[in-house]
C-alpha cells in the first residue's frame, strides 16, 4: 500500500483594511529565485534579505497622499496614511500598523544593536524597525523601508474590493 504525500498549507489571520473583517489568507512562501523573478534588486535585498535603503532616498519617506502602504512581496495591508507622520529620520514612519494581525516583530541584535524588527506576518517580508519615540497616543514609530512597502491611493482601493 502506498502513501500519498498530503500537502499541508499553512495560514494566517490578517485584517483586510479596506473592510476592517479578520480573514483567512494563505501564507506566502518562496524560494530566493522565485522572490528575485517577482522583486527589484533592492526590493528583493532590503525585503527578503533584511536590508536598508539610505534615508531620504525611498519612494515614500515623504510621500503624503492618502492610501495605504501594503507588502511589496504579497500584497498584506500594512499601514495607513492616516498614521503616517514625519519624523524626520528620511524613512516612512507610522505610529501604527492597519492591524497587529498583519505584523510581527522579532528581536534584532544586528550590527551590536538592540532593535525590533518588524515582518509582514504573511510573507515574513523585513519592513524596518519599531522604536518608541513616536508620537502619542502610541508612541510607536514604526520605521519602515520603502522598498518594502506598495502604496495604494485610496480611491484605488474601493475598485479593488
Amino acid at each position: 500500500m502506498s502513501r500519498e504525500a498530503v500537502e499541508t498549507v499553512e495560514t494566517v489571520n490578517v485584517c483586510n483594511a479596506v473592510t476592517g473583517e479578520v480573514e483567512e489568507v494563505e501564507r506566502v512562501v518562496r524560494s530566493d529565485e522565485e522572490w528575485r523573478r517577482q522583486l527589484t534588486p533592492e526590493q528583493f535585498s532590503v525585503a527578503r534579505k533584511e536590508g536598508t535603503e539610505p534615508a531620504f532616498t525611498g519612494k515614500y519617506w515623504d510621500c503624503k497622499e492618502d492610501g495605504l502602504y501594503v507588502c511589496v512581496c504579497c500584497g498584506n495591508h500594512l499601514f495607513s496614511s492616516e498614521t503616517k507622520f514625519e519624523s524626520g529620520t528620511g524613512w516612512p514612519s507610522f505610529s501604527k500598523p492597519v492591524s497587529d494581525r498583519n505584523i510581527r516583530t522579532e528581536p534584532d541584535t544586528r550590527f551590536f544593536m538592540n532593535r525590533t524588527e518588524v515582518l509582514c506576518r504573511r510573507c515574513d517580508a523585513h519592513l524596518g524597525h519599531v522604536f518608541d519615540d513616536g508620537p502619542p497616543p502610541t508612541h510607536q514609530r514604526y520605521c519602515m523601508n520603502s522598498a518594502s512597502l506598495r502604496f495604494v491611493r485610496r480611491e484605488d482601493l474601493a475598485r479593488r474590493e
